[in-house]
């Protein structure tokens, strides 16, 4: 048996071993700098009762291969893999070494994370998991600790996939029943077939944990206890995020959303690209002053007349203008983004995406793609895409259509209706693009 100690030099002394960073039910992950360069990696091997198994060549060779499969894998949001060494007898995948913390530490130190910072983590590993499942992998080991936060731009890396198996798409395939308690699907306990669906599972558990700090019950024993809902231990979730996260945890997988698109859907991110210009201090958090519960329960209710004058009372809020009932011009240059990025997905998810700020933003960018500005023309050009105008008149706001039978992008329509006419062009006028800026 191998067990690599710090100082020990390895391919000849091209690498030396700085430590141990963490060690699994497969494997053992060490730190180990380059010595030319003074470059940090890390190295990963089969563990000590790996390699005490019978058929250990065997693991080994499966190991290595799958190692060189995921070294194709190249996504920003899955650790890179660089090469593969051995040593002496064993086998050693080296990749990038992530300076940061996992989110399992994060949620550790920083409790119930705030419902827009979780989702962009989730969005992130979750188009990871896509091009992994494209790729023909699934993961079957997602949880917060396989996921880590980089120090510099908080982007989340999804890691170690030491459990990763190949699979075909429609077709079942009986795996390992190796797992993590509370974010393993039923089907790893009881060696079923697996699907994108076991990662689907995982990967809700995972967001069940970012958001309520707690670590799901075991799918074992839900067949005796059932799982308590998000809601129940974090009010402050969205209703449609804690209904996606329990049909994702559904215990049979024919029960669940079955691809990782689906699941992103249910949480309305699958079309929400989340900007890279915003830094890591200007995170999702969410105003505590700005309450979406009407807003949410008018849009789930389809009263879309009523949440439209709500989310213009939301914005309100968001800026702390709902005093006076109009906003400065400097304040929607400024708008917050995490407020426009929470409408987006309200709108979104319960109109089924007929409605949405992001909706109005792709019908804006087919008329004027050249810019972010408005002008007259293309601003009546607009209104008329999107059932504002109509026989080049701006219509009354009684006269809107407040039903799913009305145009893409209808609404919201930013207190259209509340305002004298030029003070609502004038806010259209900067709000459009903190918008383009903010989705």
């Amino acid at each position: 048996m191998q067990l690599w100690t710090p100082n020990q030099p390895l391919q000849n002394k091209r690498f030396i071993i700085k430590q141990v960073l963490a060690s699994g039910g497969f494997g053992v992950t060490y730190s180990a700098q380059e010595k030319q360069t003074g470059k940090i990696f890390v190295i990963k091997t089969l563990n000590q009762q790996q390699q005490t198994q019978v058929d250990f060549q065997q693991r080994q060779v499966k190991f290595v291969n799958e190692a060189l499969r995921l070294a194709q894998c190249s996504h920003p949001h899955i650790v890179k893999v660089h090469e593969v060494i051995q040593e002496d007898e064993l086998w050693g995948i080296v990749m990038e070494y992530i300076d940061g913390l996992s989110l399992e530490v994060y949620v550790d130190e920083r409790g119930q994370l705030p419902e827009n910072e979780a989702l962009r983590y989730i969005d992130q590993v979750g188009k990871a998991l896509e091009y992994v499942h494209q790729q023909g992998f699934l993961h079957r080991d997602i949880k917060p600790n396989n996921i880590l936060l980089r120090r510099d731009t908080q982007e989340a890396v999804l890691i170690d996939f030491g459990l990763a198996r190949e699979f075909i798409i429609g077709q079942i395939k009986s795996m390992t029943n190796a797992r993590t308690e509370g974010y393993a699907p039923i089907e790893q306990y009881e060696r079923r077939g697996n699907g994108t669906y076991t990662d689907v599972y995982a990967l809700a558990a995972t967001l069940y944990t970012l958001l309520t700090g707690v670590v799901p019950i075991p799918a074992a024993f839900r067949k005796y206890a059932q799982l308590p809902q998000p809601l129940q231990h974090n009010d402050k979730i969205s209703n449609f995020v804690n209904d996606a996260i329990v049909k994702g945890m559904a215990l049979e997988p024919q029960e669940r959303s079955q691809t990782i698109r689906e699941f992103r859907e249910l949480l309305g991110i699958a079309t929400i690209e989340l900007s890279d210009k915003i830094q890591p201090t200007q995170l999702d958090i969410l105003p505590s002053n700005v309450d979406f519960a009407q807003l949410e329960d008018l849009l789930k209710a389809k009263q879309w007349k009523q949440a439209d004058r709500q989310t213009y009372l939301v914005m309100l809020q968001a800026v702390d203008r709902h005093k006076q009932g109009w906003m400065k011009a400097q304040e929607l240059s400024n708008f917050p983004c995490a407020v426009l990025r929470k409408i987006d997905q309200l709108w979104k998810v319960y109109s089924d995406g007929k409605f949405g700020l992001s909706i109005q933003q792709q019908i804006w960018r087919k008329i004027n793609s050249s810019s972010v500005n408005l002008d007259i023309a293309t601003f009546c050009e607009f209104g008329n895409c999107v059932g504002w105008r109509k026989n080049d008149k701006w219509l009354k706001y009684d006269n809107f259509t407040f039903s799913l039978e009305s145009q893409k992008g209808h609404l919201p329509s930013f207190g259209y209706g509340v305002q004298r006419w030029d003070e609502w062009q004038s806010s259209c006028w900067h709000l459009f693009p903190r918008i383009n800026n903010c989705l």
